[in-house]
């Protein structure tokens, strides 16, 4: 391991970039639909061993190595997201003839700009780099706070974060309920980096023993936790509800085909009419994000036809276009909301969407793209209001749900206290605009981790999958592929299992960050003496 790790450190030019950015790539294969864990381990330590080449030169400063480590990290970050988003290309080619041109730009501006985080990371990882596992402490505190940039600024994009390649089943989910996803990627770097101290020798037993305490306490805690889960929810369970998921299948095409539009919504009732599952009429029914292909509050016919099929009891949660008018005479504004629908077919509850999809849902800086004269961005897909806050969507049984339509489901810190008075999180989305790509799988395993760390079922509804009903702790009670059309009918209960709210997991989130940089630190200090 040691002339491998050599090699490594001493390669340079197109072979030491070409490394960079496979070993990023590498990575991404530890993330869903292939889930092979042993990936990250094989990037972060060749990236160690990049890394070592690069700050232990003593050629051209101080300035030069860290512009090194950057580089590094912007190369290993742009592997890492063309391999695991390149599929949001796909969204584009729905509709080619329009927004074709923009595919480079998903494909590769955007893991480009994603790039700059780990880029950073890198180069403040470099700013404590030492000898022996001080390095990958050093690197982990660095990532895991990128990583926690990256949820918000320029209105975030936490996708793919770090922490979920070592969360691919159930038994490595619980760490996320302590730590949230941030604190699970610091740990998970460290982890996934310490191979490389077998090829340099020095805190070779001290930082292997320390990663093998952290898998170990990270597997161990799952275990725990799930043994316990049966009695938890049982003891919590309370009066049953009873939720029918729709999971229509409408290819986007048809989505965007005005002559489609009737057609989808009858598709839509004939299975939500369907003979129960489980014995039990369905109390609740869901639909997909925006799948009433129309403006509800505009077509009566629709609400008597949604109150023909609901049985007097029964609610539908839709996912649907809502419109308000903003002022006398000017335009009305647009929202990506979620309706309830009782059986006298009357809207008794709304939620809109708070995080928008920027040139997805909405074009930032639209007036400034007008004035500069760049109208083939503003004519993207969009046109929707982003919401001022988020209500809990109430049934007249007193059961409430804590909505998250789409991609507001990647945001752990976004969850407003309110989601304690939650029945169960709601999660509906249209991911049909990804086709059969990695991206679905990707979307569902977000999902499940915030059921994990609220303590709460999850029922999530996507019109062509995943849809699930998914319990507090990350497992799957019940759901439907990708590309199956069918209905879910499965039971929730009333109450949530005992968990650490979103105020703790940041604390701990910060604790794991400064005990990692201590260590970076004092290895750093350690480091310096010595060569002085």
């Amino acid at each position: 391991m040691g002339r491998l790790a050599g090699r490594i450190m001493l390669l340079w030019g197109l072979p030491r970039i070409a490394l960079a950015i496979l070993a990023g790539a590498i990575a991404a294969l530890a993330l869903p639909p292939f889930n092979v864990f042993a990936a990250p381990f094989v990037s972060f330590t060749l990236l160690v061993w990049l890394m070592d080449g690069s700050t232990g030169s003593a050629d051209g400063g101080v300035f030069t190595r860290l512009r090194s480590s950057f580089l590094l990290g912007w190369l290993f970050g742009f592997g890492y997201f063309v391999a695991g988003l390149w599929w949001l290309g796909n969204a584009l080619l729905v509709e080619a003839d329009d927004f074709a041109w923009a595919l480079p730009f998903a494909v590769l501006g955007l893991p480009a700009c994603l790039a700059i985080f780990y880029g950073l990371a890198t180069l403040l990882a470099g700013l404590l780099w030492s000898e022996g596992f001080g390095r990958l402490a050093a690197l982990a505190a660095a990532f895991g706070l990128m990583e926690w940039l990256r949820g918000f600024v320029l209105t975030g994009f936490p996708w793919n974060t770090i922490g979920y390649t070592a969360m691919s089943i159930p038994l490595m989910m619980q760490s996320s309920a302590v730590l949230g996803i941030f604190g699970v990627s610091v740990l998970s770097v460290f982890v996934f980096a310490s191979p490389a101290l077998l090829g340099t020798g020095k805190g070779m037993r001290t930082g292997l023993a320390l990663a093998a305490i952290l898998l170990c306490a990270h597997l161990g805690f799952g275990a725990w936790r799930l043994s316990t889960a049966d009695a938890r929810l049982a003891e919590g369970a309370g009066e049953q509800t009873v939720v029918r998921i729709v999971q229509p299948l409408i290819d986007q095409s048809r989505k965007l085909d005005d002559a489609e539009r009737a057609s989808i919504f009858e598709e839509h009732l004939v299975l939500s009419a369907l003979p129960p599952q489980e014995g039990k009429r369905p109390d609740v029914i869901v639909w997909p994000e925006t799948s009433v292909p129309f403006l509800l509050t505009n077509n009566p016919d629709a609400l008597s036809r949604i109150a023909d099929v609901l049985q007097d009891g029964q609610v539908l949660m839709t996912g649907a276009v809502r419109s308000e008018e903003a002022a006398p005479g000017s335009p009305p504004r647009f929202y990506n909301s979620i309706y309830v629908i009782d059986s006298q077919g009357q809207i008794i509850a709304a939620s809109d969407k708070v995080h928008l999809v920027p040139y997805g849902e909405y074009v930032p800086y639209e007036d400034l793209l007008r004035t500069m004269g760049v109208t083939d961005a503003i004519a993207m897909p969009g046109g929707f209001t982003a919401a001022s806050t988020r209500s809990l969507l109430k049934l007249p049984n007193g059961k409430s749900f804590y909505p998250l339509i789409c991609y507001e489901a990647i945001f752990p810190d976004e969850i407003s206290p309110d989601v304690q008075k939650a029945t169960a999180l709601l999660n509906v989305t249209n991911d049909g605009w990804f086709g059969a790509t990695p991206g679905p799988y990707q979307h569902f395993l977000q999902a499940r981790l915030r059921a994990v760390e609220t303590g709460l079922p999850l029922i999530r509804a996507a019109n062509t999958g995943i849809s699930a009903l998914v319990d507090p702790f990350g497992r799957i009670s019940k759901g439907l592929d990708y590309n199956q059309k069918g209905v879910i009918d499965s039971t929730i209960g009333s109450g949530s299992v005992p968990h650490w709210n979103n105020f703790d997991r940041q604390i701990d989130f910060w604790l794991v960050v400064a005990v990692m940089l201590l260590i970076a630190a004092t290895s750093r200090a350690g480091f310096n003496f010595r060569t002085n």
